[in-house]
């Protein structure tokens, strides 16, 4: 997908805003028209929009009560028609998904508050990934997948260990000054 620069998002203080792992991620993902994508930590709403801007049946779900009212007012403003409900990883989730998209929290920082679970991905950076990864073969479509952001702060060992047993392709990578992101496509082993 190309990243809609023109989109019109409000912006709200206790939820993450689209940034640089956005539009890495948006840019990163190719979807179909009809194929069904959850969003896990939609924040904004931005990549779930995008999703459904691109013809996919689209639900989306986050942690942050504000992130819900924020996504909900953005799909609007945008024209997305979208599902949108409160849920922790897969809290709640039914069915299953052609694509789960996940802007994971991936900093290794143990901060605290709403906005800080954005980005706080505990001393390993992992975060809810081994979550998100085991409860997968539950939530996915045969030949689905799960599409996610990683950072080079994470620790490798871990994230290694955590991907070993799946099929994993890099989508798109993003060198910054302190980091370098990447866009992981993760398949369920045959």
């Amino acid at each position: 997908m190309r990243y809609d620069h023109a989109l019109s998002l409000e912006p709200h203080p206790d939820v993450y805003p689209p940034s640089e792992d956005s539009i890495l991620l948006v840019e990163s993902l190719e979807v179909s028209p009809g194929e069904k994508v959850l969003e896990i930590g939609c924040g904004s709403g931005v990549v779930a929009i995008h999703c459904a801007l691109n013809g996919c049946r689209v639900t989306a779900a986050d942690m942050n009560p504000a992130a819900l009212e924020n996504t909900t007012l953005n799909a609007a403003a945008n024209g997305a028609h979208l599902e949108v409900f409160l849920s922790d990883v897969y809290d709640g989730v039914c069915g299953r998904y052609d694509t789960i998209v996940f802007n994971l929290p991936y900093l290794p920082v143990e901060e605290e508050g709403a906005l800080a679970l954005a980005w706080s991905g505990g001393p390993d950076g992992l975060g809810p990934l081994p979550d998100l990864l085991e409860g997968a073969p539950e939530h996915l479509l045969p030949g689905g997948r799960l599409v996610v952001v990683v950072s080079s702060l994470m620790d490798g060992p871990s994230l290694g260990g955590a991907l070993s047993g799946f099929r994993v392709r890099v989508l798109g990578e993003l060198p910054l000054f302190f980091e370098s992101l990447r866009v992981l496509e993760i398949r369920l082993s045959s």
